[in-house]
């Protein structure tokens, strides 16, 4: 009996999985193609360095600057509040695996 319980439990750990790993854009205020790739990045970096958020930060940061010129910044990480300054049209917030926030704006 205890077998359909862990194959229902294993299920819906699976489900919370595929929900939590969706990005949930919070603000934006980038051209639709920009933020297409921007999200794209964003989630590329949070899966290949998931243990490391410096490291997913820095390239997120290096392909933005090769990609629409420099000045670009990226935060990567859970549980920080943040009051920036920014180019109008140059910001992304998102959430990504649940509780990872990634924060990319460029500034002059």
């Amino acid at each position: 009996m205890d077998e359909p319980q862990e194959g229902k439990k294993e299920e819906k750990e699976t489900d919370f999985r595929r929900l939590q790993s969706y990005p949930l854009i919070r603000h934006s205020d980038m051209n639709e193609e920009m933020r297409t790739e921007a999200v794209e990045l964003c989630v590329t970096a949070c899966e290949k360095f998931s243990s490391n958020n410096e490291t997913a930060a820095k390239m997120i940061k290096e392909a933005m600057d090769k990609k629409f010129g420099s000045s670009w910044h990226a935060i990567v990480g859970e549980g920080y509040g943040f009051e920036i300054t920014h180019e109008t049209r140059n910001i992304l917030y998102l959430f990504f695996g649940g509780n990872m926030a990634v924060t990319v704006w460029k500034c002059s």
